[in-house]
C-alpha cells in the first residue's frame, strides 16, 4: 500500500457520524454523479451542498475530515465581526506589524509593511478578497489564536471543525489538526451567512468579501451561471489539496451552499481545481433538478 493510500485510510477512518449542526437530511448517501467525478480523477473528493429551500442535500464523503487550508479564513472573518458586534473590536484599531511579520501570499500587507499598520477591517478586506495569509495571522493573534476560533465555533454548534496552529503549519496534516469536515463547514456557515450568529450588517460585510474573493475564480464559481451570485472561501495547500466553499444566490431562490474539499498530491494545483469545476457543474444540475 504507498504512503498515499495509508493516508487515505486513516483519514477515512477519522469520519464523523454526528457532531455538526446538521443541514440537509442527517445522513445523505453518496451522490452517484460526485462518485464519478471521483472515480474519474482520482483523489478523495467530498462534497456537501444543501438547498435551503427545500432542505435537499447533495453529498460523497460528507462526513470526512479535510484540512481546512485557507477556507479557515472565512470562518474567522465571522469571529472578527462577531468581536465587532459585541464591542469587544473596532474595525477602525490599528494593527500594528512588520517585515519580521510577513510570510507567503500576503500581497496587501506586503504592500503596506512600509506604514507599519493596518486597520481591522482593512486587514478583514485582505484576507477575505486576496486570502491574505500574514493579516489572517494577525488578526487571529488578535482574537485569542486558534483555540478561540475553535471555541467559537463550539458556540454556534460545529463539534467537528477545529483550528490548532497558525499558517504555514496549518496546511500540514497532522491527525485531525485543523481539519473539518464538508457537512461541518457547510452547518457553521448557515449559521454565519444566514443564521443569527452576526448582525445583519455583519453578515452582508462578510458575503461581500467571499463575493469580491479572487483566488476561487477558477473552481466553483467558475461553473456556475451568470446570473447566480457567488460568495466562495478557497483554500490551498499547493501540494495535495484543494478547497472551496460557497454561498450561492440563484435568482428568486433561496440561497445554496456548497463545500468541495479535494486532495490528491498526484496532482497539480490547475488539475485539482478542473476537478472542483466538475463538481461544481454536477452541483448546478443538482440545484436545477
Amino acid at each position: 500500500m504507498s504512503i498515499f493510500l495509508s493516508r487515505r485510510a486513516m483519514i477515512a477512518g477519522l469520519s464523523i457520524a454526528s457532531g455538526a449542526i446538521i443541514v440537509g437530511p442527517a445522513w445523505a448517501q453518496s451522490d452517484p454523479a460526485i462518485a464519478a467525478i471521483e472515480q474519474r480523477h482520482g483523489g478523495r473528493l467530498g462534497v456537501f451542498a444543501v438547498d435551503t429551500g427545500s432542505n435537499r442535500a447533495l453529498a460523497h464523503r460528507s462526513d470526512e475530515r479535510f484540512l481546512m487550508c485557507s477556507t479557515f479564513k472565512g470562518l474567522l472573518g465571522a469571529l472578527i465581526l462577531a468581536r465587532v458586534d459585541q464591542g469587544k473590536e473596532s474595525l477602525q484599531r490599528r494593527v500594528t506589524y512588520s517585515e519580521q511579520d510577513l510570510i507567503f501570499t500576503s500581497p496587501i500587507t506586503k504592500t503596506n509593511v512600509a506604514k507599519g499598520q493596518m486597520s481591522v477591517e482593512d486587514l478583514l478586506e485582505a484576507m477575505l478578497v486576496y486570502s491574505d495569509n500574514t493579516a489572517a495571522i494577525l488578526l487571529m493573534r488578535s482574537a485569542g489564536g486558534p483555540a478561540a476560533l475553535t471555541q467559537f465555533l463550539r458556540g454556534i454548534g460545529d463539534t467537528v471543525t477545529r483550528s490548532d496552529r497558525y499558517e504555514p503549519k496549518s496546511n500540514q496534516y497532522d491527525g485531525a489538526l485543523d481539519t473539518t469536515s464538508p457537512r461541518a463547514i457547510i452547518g457553521s456557515a448557515y449559521q454565519i451567512l444566514i443564521g443569527n450568529v452576526l448582525t445583519p450588517a455583519s453578515r452582508a460585510r462578510l458575503e461581500s468579501g467571499m463575493i469580491a474573493c479572487k483566488p476561487g475564480v477558477r473552481r466553483i464559481r467558475a461553473s456556475l451561471p451568470a446570473s447566480w451570485s457567488i460568495g466562495d472561501r478557497p483554500g490551498e495547500n499547493v501540494t495535495e489539496e484543494s478547497n472551496d466553499y460557497a454561498i450561492v444566490r440563484p435568482p428568486g431562490r433561496a440561497p445554496l451552499l456548497i463545500a468541495t474539499y479535494y486532495d490528491d498530491p498526484h496532482r497539480s494545483t490547475a488539475d485539482r481545481e478542473a476537478v472542483i469545476r466538475d463538481v461544481g457543474s454536477a452541483f448546478v444540475a443538482w440545484a436545477n433538478g
